[in-house]
């Protein structure tokens, strides 16, 4: 008997056929991939670990962090585009229950970090250094989601000698490249661009079955950029070539039903990390938040891969 996954399985890695190069065609990545079945009950963000809260100073601009502190391994967290170091309700207690010392903090124009001269942003990687250096972190797991997954294999490329793993989660992660980009214009016409921003990141089965959650959503992206976003320079051009540069053990995860990295194109990016194997998960009934969507999973899968490394 045929099941609903081999039907999606067998269309997804037809058409990953005609999205890879030949030098990485013959890599079998169908059995690698791991889906996890979908969460179907909500409850509320669940109580907070005490952290400490705070200001790091980079030239005068300063970014709000928290931080649980702790004797165990230290785990970033990096906020999507459309939120702030306020989403990781959902991840916070169970990593810290998980025996992690947990990191948030907001980037340049989100919620309680300054914007700092539009004229010179710096870039994204040297404030997480800079961030990194103020908590006295030597070594450190590295988490992005969505926007957050754009800075994670900058840092991995510019910075591998900091990092225990990497995780990027529903994110396109800003790789360069020509195929992709074409791809970019068929997966994001203006015609979906132009939609509310709760309508492209969440999936229609959680808009669905967890209308206040929606509003959750909705109340921490109203607060995420009060003042506009703020584009900032990367260290690194993420060319193919560059992720293959990586080495740090790492962790792709997607929704099934995300539309800015859906599974075809994150086994293209997988498959060109040639110096590092990652592990590959789906989030069932997901869109472009699963650490919101279906946090039950993504705290399951990030805690067993982080538990490895």
């Amino acid at each position: 008997m045929i099941t609903f996954k081999q039907v999606i399985c067998c269309g997804v890695f037809t058409l990953l056929g005609a999205l890879t190069t030949p030098a990485v065609a013959d890599t079998n990545y169908q059995e690698n991939v791991r889906w996890m079945p979908p969460q179907i009950e909500w409850t509320e963000v669940p109580k907070q670990a005490p952290v400490t809260e705070g200001y790091v100073d980079i030239n005068g601009v300063k970014l709000w962090y928290w931080d649980t502190g702790g004797s165990g391994k230290p785990v970033i967290l990096m906020h999507p585009l459309t939120g702030s170091a306020a989403v990781w309700g959902y991840q916070q207690p169970v990593l810290v229950e998980a025996g992690y010392r947990v990191i948030a903090y907001s980037r340049r124009a989100h919620h309680k970090s300054d914007v700092g001269p539009r004229s010179n942003p710096g870039s994204a990687v040297g404030d997480l250094n800079a961030v990194a250096d103020y908590l006295g972190l030597e070594k450190f797991h590295l988490v992005g989601s969505a926007g957050g997954g754009f800075i994670v294999p900058d840092y991995a490329v510019s910075h591998p000698e900091r990092l225990l793993s990497i995780t990027i989660a529903m994110s396109s992660s800003a790789v360069q490249d020509d195929a992709l980009n074409h791809q970019n214009r068929m997966l994001l016409p203006k015609e979906l661009t132009s939609r509310s921003t709760w309508f492209k990141e969440l999936s229609p089965s959680y808009r669905e079955a967890n209308p206040s959650g929606v509003a959750q959503w909705q109340a921490l992206e109203e607060i995420a950029t009060p003042k506009g976003r703020l584009r900032q320079a990367k260290i690194n051009t993420m060319t193919m070539d560059n992720f293959a540069k990586i080495t740090t053990p790492t962790l792709l995860m997607t929704g099934d039903v995300d539309i800015y990295q859906p599974l075809p194109r994150m086994l293209t990016l997988a498959k060109n990390m040639t110096n590092t194997k990652p592990e590959i998960v789906v989030l069932t009934e997901s869109g472009h938040s699963g650490y919101w969507e279906q946090p039950k999973a993504f705290n399951k899968v990030l805690i067993e891969f982080l538990n490895k490394h």
